[in-house]
This record gives structure tokens, C-alpha cells and sequence, in this order.
């Protein structure tokens, strides 16, 4: 079987995709054909920081609909920017 492969609308180039959506809606289908396993990765590193940096709770209906808004933003809009307060982490060297 060969592997699914996608241009990327994030990363802007052809990479592998997703080995299948990611949800059964058009946006699952979507990200399947337009988000590669590299973006999808880095995506889920953004919404984590956007659940604790904004407490959402996944089981909510509200919260998936701004989580749900995010990533259609982080994916096909003009990019989901972080909270304004939010300070990122600070990476130490070793």
C-alpha cells in the first residue's frame, strides 16, 4: 500500500499525510487531504497550550466549537494566533 502523501496547506510543501481524518465531518475530510502527520503534530502541540492557556474542557460543546474554530483557523484561515497573554517556555540547553 502506498502512503498517503499531501501538499500541505501549512507547511506549503508535499509531505505524508494523515492515514485517515482525523473526524467523519467535512473538516476531517479536509485536514485528511490537505494537513500533513507533520502539521496535524504540531497542531496538537498548539491546542494543548490552547486548552491550558484558556482551560477548555474538550467534553464541553462550547469549548470544541472554539477548539473546532481554532483549527480551522490554524489550518485554513490566517493562523491561530496564541492568547495575548501567553508567554511561551523557555527551552534550556543542555
Amino acid at each position: 500500500m502506498t502512503e498517503h502523501r499531501v501538499f500541505c496547506v501549512k507547511l506549503q510543501r508535499e509531505l505524508p499525510g494523515l492515514d485517515e481524518p482525523p473526524f467523519d465531518t467535512e473538516l476531517g475530510r479536509k485536514i485528511y487531504e490537505n494537513v500533513s502527520q507533520q502539521a496535524w503534530s504540531q497542531w496538537t502541540e498548539f491546542c494543548k497550550m490552547l486548552l491550558n492557556e484558556y482551560r477548555l474542557n474538550p467534553a464541553r460543546r462550547e469549548d470544541q466549537e472554539v477548539i473546532i474554530k481554532q483549527m480551522e483557523q490554524y489550518f485554513f484561515g490566517e493562523g491561530a494566533a496564541p492568547p495575548p497573554d501567553y508567554v511561551a517556555p523557555e527551552h534550556e540547553d543542555s
